[in-house]
């Protein structure tokens, strides 16, 4: 990148804001809340859910946030990287089959078991992604009607039970797979 090229120039502002609005949740949501963040993988569940608590800001600035008070591994790449180591070893595999450097018959019974191995990360990796845009479509719809709801009945006297019964909703959402 270039000197006069900056990242995101408002990332520390960002994290200040988003820090600064969870400090002023009262302690049961913001318990709650840090219990969710250090469970979920999802930036993108952690925003709705912050979004639900009342959070107004970007989803940038969560995902700062995750990253400098959680260490998370990314499942996704580490699959995505076995899966790429896996088709460099069926490669050097072919090409020791085609230099007689092993046997053909157990070389191509090694790469039949390879390749099924090959076939079950991708698998894994379908299912891992689907399973995140799944549940993060649902989140964000079950937000949308959420708000709806709470938008249609403010100032109304139902409003303080129907906010109760909607972070019930939530919490039975959030952990449902």
């Amino acid at each position: 990148m270039k000197p006069e090229i900056t990242g995101r120039p408002n990332a520390h502002i960002d994290i200040k804001v988003f820090e600064h609005w969870f400090d002023n949740l009262d302690n049961a949501s913001q318990e709650s809340f840090y219990a969710f963040a250090e469970e979920m993988f999802s930036s993108v569940q952690v925003y709705l859910y912050a979004k639900f608590l009342g959070y107004a800001g970007s989803i940038a600035a969560v995902d700062d946030w995750l990253k400098l008070n959680f260490n998370k591994p990314n499942h996704l790449a580490i699959l995505l990287n076995e899966i790429n180591k896996m088709e460099q070893d069926i490669a050097k595999l072919r090409v020791d089959i085609e230099s007689c450097a092993i046997k053909r018959d157990v070389g191509v019974a090694r790469i039949a078991a390879m390749q099924k191995e090959l076939r079950s990360t991708i698998a894994q990796v379908d299912s891992f992604v689907s399973s995140k845009d799944r549940k993060g479509l649902l989140m964000t719809g079950a937000d949308r009607a959420l708000r709806e709801l709470a938008a249609i009945f403010k100032d109304d006297p139902i409003e303080g039970p129907l906010q109760d019964a909607s972070m019930s909703v939530w919490a039975k959402i959030q952990f449902e797979d």
